[in-house]
């Protein structure tokens, strides 16, 4: 797990569980740097010191996410390079939303695909599986997306290599501890990167 030092105590309480769970691992940075930078930093991490890892799984540590889906995604991982569990596909689903955050979500999807041309309905899902060899293909200090729109560039950059890519349907239910992430600035992000996004995947089509 990476902590940014979150100011709610995340990182004691991990250390704590790390006692009990020798496979549970904490990642401390500093100071707070961005969702981006966060899972590169632990991808890396896992890269370099684990030879043989075959694949990375991330999720939200807040339980949005159902951990019971990570087998659902480790059976797909072995016929597929990134494995996705989408909102929006048949199936999958959101619960406790607000009316304006379901909007929000579903239409920068929508928004997100037709401006990059990548063909995966969930963009910005943080729920995914990836192989290991996808992600040693990765050039991380291109991304230059740090928000959520980080997301839709990591899926871009795996369309862009050529990844065969499965979405598998979840259902995300809204936290019942803590406050979202989302603010004015990841909006922004949101409206901006995909045309950067854009760029970049016109820019590679046409090197190859």
């Amino acid at each position: 797990m990476v902590d940014d030092n979150s100011p709610d105590g995340t990182a004691e309480i991990v250390k704590k569980l790390a006692l009990t769970y020798p496979n549970l691992t904490l990642l401390a940075r500093d100071k707070k740097m961005g969702l981006g930078t966060a899972y590169i930093y632990a991808f890396q991490k896992l890269l370099n010191t684990h030879e043989n890892i075959r694949s990375i799984s991330e999720m939200d540590a807040d339980f949005s996410h159902d951990p019971k889906i990570i087998k659902n995604l480790l059976q797909e991982i072995e016929y597929f390079d990134l494995v996705i569990g989408s909102r929006y596909i048949a199936g999958g689903g959101i619960k406790n939303w607000p009316l304006f955050r379901r909007l929000l979500s579903r239409w920068g999807n929508i928004y997100a695909k037709m401006v990059t041309g990548v063909p995966i309905h969930d963009l910005t899902a943080g729920f995914k599986c990836y192989r290991a060899n996808l992600l040693k293909k990765y050039d991380f200090d291109s991304i230059q997306s740090n928000g959520y729109a980080y997301q839709i560039e990591m899926k871009s950059v795996a369309w862009r290599l050529g990844a065969k890519i499965k979405e598998i349907p979840i259902t995300f239910i809204e936290r019942t501890e803590g406050k979202s992430k989302m603010s004015n600035r990841i909006i922004y992000e949101g409206i901006i990167a995909p045309w950067k996004i854009r760029k970049s995947n016109r820019e590679y089509t046409n090197l190859k």
